[in-house]
């Protein structure tokens, strides 16, 4: 089986593609484990709404688009932090605890974690997207992520003060887990924006590196 970083029009269909195969059943065992094991099924149930929206775009826009191996690992490492931080709420999350512990810190932040790695994980993927689907200029592909990053960030953010206030009051301090920081909002955004940021700077480094032979697919360099 190869491993692709480009887009390639010849990818395999989901049937006939063992890694996405073997992605999704991980997936699905993770997401039952953390349903099963969470002691509030609210909160997991409201932190899941986006994953399926997400999981179910990707779905019915795969026969149209397939992104690189690489890109679908980046998304599937994203998903995975997020369903887990969601089975005990982000601002009780044990592992959060742990490092918080390790490195005395003065909150958990696993949030941050989560935040910093929605940019650093997705930027890519959307770039393999605006690149090999709408074929836009080179530098337009780079720099749009970043900006879609801090745009998202932003919407989610007022997604959680709706739901959080407006919708949920009940669940309010579990989903938004600010922990006391008034400024958890500003920080999370800027952890984002920052992920993107770095995640297109290395990609960028890697992607004129590995340009040693002339392409035989559209890339993302």
């Amino acid at each position: 089986m190869t491993f692709t970083t480009a887009f390639s029009a010849d990818r395999k269909p989901f049937r006939e593609n063992a890694l996405l195969k073997a992605y999704l059943l991980l997936f699905l065992l993770v997401w039952a484990w953390t349903f099963l094991g969470t002691t509030d099924r609210a909160n997991w149930i409201t932190e899941n709404t986006l994953t399926i929206v997400f999981i179910g775009g990707l779905i019915l826009s795969h026969s149209r688009f397939r992104f690189s191996d690489l890109s679908y690992t980046l998304m599937f490492v994203y998903i995975l932090l997020h369903v887990y931080g969601a089975m005990y709420t982000y601002a009780e999350n044990p592992l959060g605890y742990w490092l918080q512990e390790q490195f005395q810190g003065d909150r958990n932040h696993y949030d941050r974690i989560v935040h910093f790695s929605f940019g650093f994980l997705l930027a890519y993927p959307m770039q393999d997207y605006f690149r090999n689907w709408f074929r836009w200029p080179n530098w337009v592909c780079w720099v749009l992520p970043v900006e879609i990053t801090m745009s998202f960030s932003g919407a989610y953010e007022l997604i959680e003060w709706a739901v959080a206030d407006v919708f949920f009051p009940a669940q309010g301090a579990a989903y938004l887990g600010s922990q006391g920081d008034i400024w958890d909002a500003q920080k999370d955004m800027g952890l984002a924006f920052s992920g993107a940021v770095l995640s297109m700077i290395l990609f960028r480094i890697l992607s004129k590196r590995a340009r040693g032979g002339a392409p035989t697919t559209r890339t993302g360099g």
